[in-house]
């Protein structure tokens, strides 16, 4: 069914109506399908095309939260870890951590070290090894920042964040759910000042019709002040932006991930290998820039995060025209008054006001928790959510093999089984020839951009080349030179005439230019006074 025909099927009333397509609304699409629901989830823009395309790609149980002294988010976040690294090989990957220690730190090494210790006791497991200078050069030989006296390697996991919502949101879809994204809730529909429903509007047709529900959850992130303010929520939300840059791996070789201070405000930054590239990251700053604008890094954030990377690898003499893209995201934490940004807790909250349920913050990594957690306060007016099955698989076992799958590269098939799940065997035999081999400079499959192309929502030609498959984030121009391939495998499955085509391609490269490229001139080191560090990352 096309997503045209899904709004044009819609009922009029289902059970539950989820407005937020991110990891937090797709987890509560998929458990409460799963508990027997009707369930509707609507997006305003492209799922995942928020937060949740946008994260560190981390699936990790947040060491610095245990050094913030909360235990109850570690523990709960290493057992989400391990469940997915369990469910999802492929999707979900284990990778090797090195903390860099230097002679001042604060905390020093004792102290990182008995956090370390707990760490691997949350997780039921020993992980974490300490390392002499000599040892951690040998596994981080790029590393030569003055002062190194060694440091402390450990065990986390990442993933593909944008393929981990779309796995989860088609799993609930698979469940009997139904979703739309490019679907703005306009407004609560309220009946004895109590939330029925919405009025939803069909941003690709313009057409509006009134949706009603037993139950309404806002899970729209950084936007979830905007549904409270209709019934009456006061502003709570504190968006800030956290971005990132990529670069070529021969440039910036890691071969596992690495985390240092930044020289200027001893803020922790980390660089490691995802889909062929090297990743850095992260800052952490208000966001004070319009919602419905797309965020960007600004010169300021790379270039702190360039100075970080100089700082700790100076053989590597790394500069901005060595990034091939960027992105950065927002993150919807709950404002407390805190000084400083990274201070704010990252625990989800949620709100339930005039029968609207609200249910913001958290983990990319802890979603399943927050969904049942969200699902749990529903109980009387949904009893079927009494099912609620708190220790079921994720992810369904089996149904990924097939004769097409079986036949790849072991490594090629359980990267397609992790993304796609029971789709997997369908990107195989679908594909023609030659579409099983990579696209170049990426570990993706031009057979998923068909797939994508075919059964995955795609809307815009960004949706297709920055979340169903990165290639945009992974190629120099956000892999320009490669459109006309890209035109030959997906403009009939879109449907698409050569008008519209041309026109998707140029706004997807004017968006990659103003979003993704790395900036075009940076401040030079003299003019970035120490003044400016607790404003951006404090």
């Amino acid at each position: 069914m096309t997503r045209a025909e899904s709004w044009t099927r819609l009922r009029p009333s289902y059970d539950l109506l989820v407005a937020g397509g991110g990891i937090t609304g797709a987890g509560i699409a998929l458990e409460a399908s799963r508990a027997g629901l009707s369930v509707l989830l609507v997006e305003q823009g492209d799922f995942a095309s928020g937060t949740s395309s946008r994260s560190s790609k981390l699936v990790h149980g947040g060491l610095r939260y245990l050094a913030e002294g909360n235990v109850k988010l570690t523990w709960e976040a290493v057992r989400e870890r391990d469940r997915l690294l369990a469910e999802a090989p492929g999707l979900v990957e284990p990778i090797g951590f090195l903390f860099a220690m230097h002679e001042g730190d604060h905390p020093g090494r004792a102290l990182v070290g008995t956090g370390l210790v707990v760490y691997d006791l949350l997780a039921r497991k020993g992980r974490h090894a300490r390392l002499t200078r000599e040892e951690f050069l040998l596994r981080a030989p790029h590393v030569g920042s003055p002062g190194l006296q060694g440091g402390f390697a450990y065990a986390d996991a990442t993933t593909d964040d944008a393929r981990l919502v779309l796995r989860v949101l088609f799993g609930a879809v698979a469940e009997g759910a139904e979703a739309l994204n490019y679907v703005r809730c306009e407004g609560l529909l309220r009946e004895k000042g109590v939330v029925v429903g919405a009025v939803l509007r069909d941003l690709v047709s313009g057409e509006e019709r009134e949706v009603r529900a037993a139950a309404v959850v806002n899970a729209t992130g950084a936007w979830a002040d905007r549904l409270r303010s209709e019934v009456g929520g006061r502003p709570r939300i504190r968006p800030l932006r956290g971005s990132h840059l990529l670069f070529p791996a021969w440039r910036f070789p890691a071969a596992q991930a690495v985390t240092f201070r930044h020289p200027r405000d001893g803020r922790p930054l980390f660089a490691y290998p995802w889909e062929g590239l090297t990743l850095l990251g992260t800052t952490d700053l208000d966001h004070s820039a319009p919602l419905d604008e797309e965020p960007s890094i600004a010169p300021v954030e790379a270039a702190y995060l360039l100075d970080g990377a100089r700082a700790a690898f100076p053989s590597l003499s790394l500069s901005a025209r060595d990034v091939v893209s960027s992105f950065a995201g927002v993150r919807p934490v709950i404002g407390t008054g805190k000084e400083k940004p990274s201070e704010e807790s990252r625990d989800h909250v949620l709100w339930e006001e005039s029968g609207l349920l609200t249910v913001t913050g958290g983990k990319l990594t802890t979603f399943r928790l927050i969904a049942l957690d969200a699902l749990k306060l529903l109980r009387k007016r949904l009893p079927a959510l009494s099912r609620l099955g708190a220790d079921a698989r994720v992810f369904r076992a089996g149904g990924a093999g097939g004769p097409s799958l079986s036949a790849l590269d072991a490594g090629v098939a359980r990267r397609l089984a992790g993304r796609h799940g029971r789709a997997a065997e369908s990107v195989a035999s679908e594909a023609r020839p030659g579409e099983l081999e990579a696209i170049p400079g990426t570990t993706c499959l031009w057979a998923e951009l068909r797939r994508a192309a075919r059964a995955e929502s795609v809307v815009r030609l960004d949706d297709l080349l920055l979340r169903r498959v990165r290639a945009g984030l992974l190629l120099p121009d956000g892999g320009a030179s490669l459109l006309p391939r890209v035109r030959e495998i997906c403009q009939a499955e879109l449907a698409w005439d050569d008008g519209r085509w041309a026109m998707e391609e140029q706004n997807y490269l004017a968006r990659w230019r103003a979003n993704h490229a790395a900036p075009a001139a940076l401040p030079e080191p003299a003019a970035r006074g120490a003044e400016a560090a607790p404003a951006l990352c404090a």
